[in-house]
């Protein structure tokens, strides 16, 4: 199934709530529940399409992401795979949200279900990396301190609901008996709790363990991005699944280059000499050097433009540029001597100011940088 926009599939906009969100996914989730509709593959599609859309626009995080990078975002979704029109199975969608179905249906495919798959929860890092790392992705191994569960915590059947992971209450209204269904609050819904801690262990029977985690960074990631690596956070206690490892890509500035998003700057100073002469220069790239020629009569200001030496675009469209904007230097500690020589230069016709059309102004450049 190709891939659709998750605002499509719930019908919802952009700026609707939390609440709003919810409440249009109980509702697709309630039509095209298997139990209304046996044997109906295309109803049975639609509503794991919901799920997957559901999942990631109840998440602050992936919903961030989704609105940013679309479907192309580095690192995909995690969880149940990301949104990708059925890409999570019954046994994720009930484990994640049976709770809003409310209690007018079974677990799903018409068999009660003993607890649902509790997750751990996610854990987030900062990694710093280099300019050169940013363009040409990096194989990283980061140190995390997360919790598993110890060696020798035992888990058994909750006493409170039973193992079932839900606790049903009966209510007197004025219109009648009312049942509602909400998550165990002993076990959270997982039908098990801690029957035997290990030592060291929290209340969960789960420890605090440091780890190395191996990951591959995509080449043109940008500062404040994120990278989740799914199944590498803080685990679950009773054979719950474990939760995401959210990696935040913190940017290294380079001594001599400028980001601006695919494209580099580099800024050069040159002499008046060299300026009126032309000359040739070494610029840095992201690894390595280039030779650039400037011409005879270069102008401060003037920008050079290597083509494809910026970085890769995340998504595959292309590479950026490297800038190299001239500056011509004026001296400032001039001897007699050299004094003297430019004295007989002041009045030369070749040192008077002769600005043709190509030679842009201060307001030119103004407006070109504001783009106005």
């Amino acid at each position: 199934m190709s891939k659709r926009d998750p605002y499509e599939v719930l019908g919802v906009s952009r700026n609707s709530s939390a609440e709003d969100i919810k409440k249009a996914y109980r509702k697709l989730a309630i039509k095209f529940h298997p139990d209304k509709n046996p044997g109906d593959h295309a109803a049975e599609e639609k509503f794991k399409e919901a799920a997957s859309a559901y999942e990631i626009l109840s998440d602050t995080d992936k919903k961030a992401k989704y609105d940013r990078f679309g479907h192309n975002a580095p690192g995909g979704f995690g969880g149940g795979g990301g949104f990708h029109g059925g890409g999570m199975n019954m046994e994720d969608i009930f484990s994640q949200f049976g709770d809003i179905f409310g209690g007018g249906f079974s677990g799903g495919f018409g068999q009660q279900r003993g607890g649902r798959t509790v997750k751990g929860s996610n854990l987030r890092v900062r990694l710093k990396m280099t300019l050169e790392e940013v363009a040409h992705g990096a194989e990283k191994k980061i140190k995390v301190t997360k919790l598993v569960r110890g060696k020798g915590s035992e888990y058994g059947k909750c006493s409170t609901c039973g193992g079932n992971g839900q606790v049903r209450r009966v209510q007197s209204t004025f219109l009648g008996q009312m049942q509602t269904v909400t998550t165990c609050p002993s076990c959270g819904g997982s039908g098990q709790t801690v029957t035997k801690r290990a030592p060291g262990s929290d209340e969960h029977g789960l420890v605090r363990e440091e780890v190395i985690v191996p990951i591959r960074i995509p080449a043109g990631v940008e500062e404040g991005m994120q990278v989740n690596i799914s199944g590498m956070g803080n685990e679950a206690p009773a054979g719950g699944i474990p939760g995401d490892l959210l990696v935040v890509i913190e940017e290294e500035a380079h001594p001599e280059l400028r980001r601006d998003g695919q494209n580099l700057h580099h800024e050069v100073f040159i002499s008046m000499v060299d300026a009126a002469l032309g000359t040739s220069l070494e610029v840095p790239l992201v690894s390595g050097k280039a030779k650039v020629k400037v011409e005879p009569g270069t102008q401060s200001n003037h920008v050079l433009r290597l083509k494809a030496k910026g970085l890769p675009s995340i998504n595959a469209h292309g590479t950026g540029d490297l800038f190299v904007h001239v500056a011509v230097w004026t001296p400032t500690d001039l001897s007699k001597e050299e004094k003297t020589a430019l004295e007989k230069l002041r009045a030369s016709p070749g040192f008077q100011p002769k600005p043709t059309a190509k030679d842009k102004g201060f307001f030119e450049r103004v407006k070109e940088m504001f783009g106005s």
